[in-house]
């Protein structure tokens, strides 16, 4: 599945950003706690603009968490309401940028709006494209029966049904392989 580079990068990092979670790749833990929880993953995924890095910015960042996570649990057509209302509430005036590395690509709110508003703005812009792109099978939620764990399948052929947050399909395919003898052995 072919998206532009900005539209991925914004769909791994929702991705990474919904994996804090509980639940998701780690049944019990938060991965977005503290503030070092927050610039380690301002290290992977690097925002331009304004960034606080204080509580008030963290709390806001694990409150849209949830909706981020509700873009994984539903379909197409349930996916539009949601996107429409990050947009609508966030206001959303998207513009061409290009900046530091990166070619033109679209920035919809102003370098000094919030860093949550931000992050769902480019949530909900990539997930305009994965709607008007009809792939939103591509949205998937790992199938390895411990893990929630979403992320978006990039595969060319859209087969990949584990995540990439430990070694889903590894154990899976262990696990396959000694029931498989277990079976053979009885």
């Amino acid at each position: 599945m072919i998206f532009t580079p900005d539209t991925r990068s914004s769909l791994v990092m929702t991705a990474d950003m919904v994996n804090t979670l509980p639940g998701t790749a780690s049944p019990d833990l938060d991965g977005l706690v503290d503030l070092d929880d927050l610039a380690a993953y301002l290290r992977v995924h690097p925002y331009s603009g304004i960034i606080r890095l204080d509580a008030a910015e963290l709390d806001a960042i694990r409150r849209i968490r949830p909706r981020l996570r509700e873009l994984w649990s539903v379909d197409r057509d349930a996916a539009v309401p949601l996107v429409n209302a990050m947009l609508h509430e966030s206001n959303a005036v998207p513009r061409l940028v290009r900046h530091d590395a990166y070619d033109w690509h679209i920035h919809a709110t102003p370098d000094d709006g919030p860093l949550a508003d931000r992050i769902l703005i480019e949530a909900a812009m990539a997930f305009v494209d994965v709607i008007r792109a009809d792939a939103y099978e591509r949205i998937r939620v790992c199938s390895a029966d411990d893990c929630g764990a979403v992320y978006v399948d990039f595969s060319r052929n859209g087969s990949k049904r584990y995540c990439d947050t430990g070694n889903c399909g590894n154990r899976m395919n262990v696990n396959a392989y000694r029931q498989r003898k277990a079976r053979e052995s009885d």
